[in-house]
């Protein structure tokens, strides 16, 4: 089951959302040949169009269990005030060659307006 946090972005700023993937004993988890992608949208029946795609790395070193999640200054200026979810999912190829997904993070994030811009 994924871990649920809420988080505020300004509308016109780059946002960074680090993230730290553990082990359920407590240790930090591999993320050697792991991807992690992250979407969020207005609702969770929003159309593709209503989507926003965040940009997102396995820092180095990838044992550390570190990821993070971006959006540059123009896609937070392009997002309209206001509630939006998000989810973030972990993906591997196990010995089987199965791609195996685990959703590890969701939640909402309220977009503040910006005056300036």
């Amino acid at each position: 089951m994924a871990t649920y946090e809420e988080f505020t972005i300004d509308q016109g700023a780059d946002a960074a959302i680090e993230i730290h993937l553990v082990n359920p004993n407590g240790s930090a988890k591999d993320l050697t040949d792991h991807t992690i992608a992250a979407k969020m949208k207005r609702t969770f029946n929003s159309d593709s169009d209503d989507t926003t795609t965040f940009s997102s790395i396995v820092a180095s070193p990838a044992t550390d269990g570190v990821a993070t999640l971006s959006l540059t200054n123009t896609q937070t200026d392009a997002l309209k005030p206001g509630r939006y979810v998000y989810d973030v999912e972990m993906s591997y190829i196990d010995s089987d060659s199965n791609t195996i997904i685990e959703r590890v993070l969701e939640g909402k994030i309220l977009v503040t307006a910006s005056v300036t811009r």
